[in-house]
């Protein structure tokens, strides 16, 4: 998983928590739940990201 990936997703999982939190804050369900929305896609894309680095190692591992 490339350091820039990670970031970003790291990054967009925190909005998402934040747009969640403030959903709850002023009673906003369509925020919270577009918020949730982006902590999964966030969530999505890491796993993606690991199957990659996975796939990777393996390959790496066969050559040798």
């Amino acid at each position: 998983m490339g350091k820039d990936d990670k970031l970003r997703n790291k990054a967009e999982e925190a909005a998402g928590k934040v747009k969640e939190g403030l959903g709850k804050i002023t009673d906003d369900e369509s925020l919270e739940d577009e918020g949730r929305a982006d902590q999964s896609e966030s969530h999505m894309k890491q796993a993606g990201e690991k199957v990659k680095d996975a796939a990777g190692k393996i390959k790496d591992a066969i050559k040798d």
